[in-house]
């Protein structure tokens, strides 16, 4: 099998790579990356590409399947790039790998595609995907879903399957989630349980989670099983303040959502931090998903529970770990922080990638 895997040296596309040098079936990988990585990986061949931009016909051509996972983030504050990136190149994507009679498409959406839910009450892969419409992430999601609609209707011939994962996390990626959430004026050393005394119950906090490592599992799966369609993806427990706070030994303290919502707008306007208010409201928008069809039908089963997960990319904050990949490398010089502030707090000369 011949895979192209965009967005393949990010969170998830490293740990994808690295899953398939053991897998028999896959016999050469095409990894395609804005930036072409410095080291070598088993049964890949680098090819450094825009899929906003450059010709695809190409980089597909011949492929048994196409895992999409490219995505950028930031610059968070230019809606228009972003959107042609994520949404405008998702569709490049989805039309060269229909063009070229590929087997299988295999797309990168996330639990932020999902409109908000009621309760809790856990949804499955049939609720709505139309996000939370204020949040440029979510938006950008939520479209790339509904062109992929349109290529499912329109190629019956090819496989589609969508991975909705929650957050995923890994050691690995504390240096890129440093950027895209804290931002350059936040040193990774606070992330120490006793510099947390309190975490705040929030209406609304309530999140999913998984390793990377099991993230890229589901994605082999995909790949190798004859399945179609959605799949919920997150390990066990689902996360809260409760849950959170036991982690870091600390104490829940009952808070509206304005109070922190105020405290990020006001940091958001003064360009302190990446983050904007509206994907904090999105990410308490989140619904919380069923997997029961990824267990039953594609067969996956989390290694890592989600509270590990967490734990470890908090490590990883405190002894600034980063990957062997440009989007996920470490570079804490004065120069790099400098330039997180001038690309507008977050990036790293205004390029990342986000394999979710």
């Amino acid at each position: 099998m011949r895979l192209v895997i965009t967005g393949a040296t990010g969170n998830v596309g490293s740990s994808l790579v690295e899953r398939l040098a053991d897998e028999d079936r896959v016999t050469e990988i095409v990894g395609v990356a804005r930036r072409r990585p410095h080291r070598p990986a088993a049964k890949t061949t680098w090819v450094q590409a825009d899929v906003a931009a450059d010709d695809l016909a190409d980089v597909v051509r011949g492929a048994d399947a196409v895992v999409h996972l490219a995505w950028t983030f930031h610059p968070i504050r230019d809606a228009a790039r972003t959107w042609r990136n994520n949404a405008l190149g998702s569709i490049r994507v989805f039309e060269a790998a229909a063009a070229a009679g590929v087997g299988a498409l295999v797309h990168a959406s996330s639990v932020a595609a999902y409109s908000p839910a009621a309760d809790d009450a856990p949804v499955d892969e049939t609720w709505p995907t139309h996000a939370l419409p204020t949040a440029g992430y979510g938006r950008e999601k939520s479209y790339a879903e509904r062109a992929l609609d349109i290529v499912e209707r329109d190629h019956p011939g090819m496989r589609v399957v969508r991975l909705r994962p929650g957050f995923i996390f890994q050691r690995a990626s504390a240096s890129e989630q440093r950027r895209y959430f804290a931002g350059p004026l936040v040193p990774g050393a606070l992330a120490r349980p006793d510099l947390i005394p309190v975490v705040p119950d929030l209406p609304g906090l309530r999140f999913q989670a998984l390793h990377a490592r099991d993230a890229a599992e589901a994605y082999r799966l995909a790949l190798v099983r004859d399945v179609r369609g959605a799949f919920n993806i997150a390990a066990e427990p689902i996360l809260d303040a409760a849950s959170l706070a036991d982690l870091l030994g600390a104490r829940v303290v009952r808070m509206p959502a304005w109070v922190p919502r105020a405290l990020l707008t006001a940091a958001w306007s003064l360009r302190l931090v990446p983050a904007s208010q509206a994907l904090f409201d999105l990410a308490l928008s989140l619904p919380v998903m069923d997997t029961a069809r990824a267990r039953t039908e594609l067969g996956w089963a989390p290694t890592v529970p989600a509270l590990d997960a967490v734990r470890e990319v908090m490590a990883g904050l405190r002894e600034g770990s980063g990957g062997q990949t440009p989007p996920l490398d470490v570079d804490g010089s004065v120069t790099a922080r400098l330039d997180e502030i001038r690309t507008g707090v977050g990036g790293v000369g205004g390029v990342t990638d986000d394999g979710r």
